[in-house]
């Protein structure tokens, strides 16, 4: 299973960035997905979530300014992050389980950098 995320890039404090993660197995046999981010030197953290039944959680810091969804076309993750903020600053990696086996996959990370 790949995940190859895009959509990373510096953006002003205040704009909106989109990333994607494209999944190499049908969008319909992930159960759960998600998007976690790190900062250099800190600990991957948890950003949102979403199930197959479309049930969505996400992290207090973010509530209200990100959007996670599911492109079902380009059986893709999506993260639609508005109002940035400086402390949005990270590498974003995003995260499956497939249905069948349980297993979680991680895609290798895109970096987002606001600027104040």
């Amino acid at each position: 299973v790949q995940l190859q995320a895009s959509g990373g890039g510096l953006v002003q404090a205040g704009g909106s960035l989109r990333l994607s993660c494209a999944v190499s197995r049908s969008i319909f046999s992930i159960s759960v997905m998600g998007w976690f981010r790190q900062v250099p030197g800190g600990q991957r953290e948890f950003v949102a979530r979403r199930t197959s039944g479309g049930v969505t959680n996400y992290a207090d810091s973010v509530k209200g300014r990100f959007t996670i969804s599911r492109d079902n076309a380009k059986n893709s993750v999506i993260l639609q992050m508005s109002s940035l903020k400086p402390e949005d600053t990270a590498v974003y990696y995003c995260y499956i389980e497939l249905m069948e086996s349980r297993n979680g996959y991680w895609g290798e990370g895109t970096l987002v950098t606001v600027s104040s």
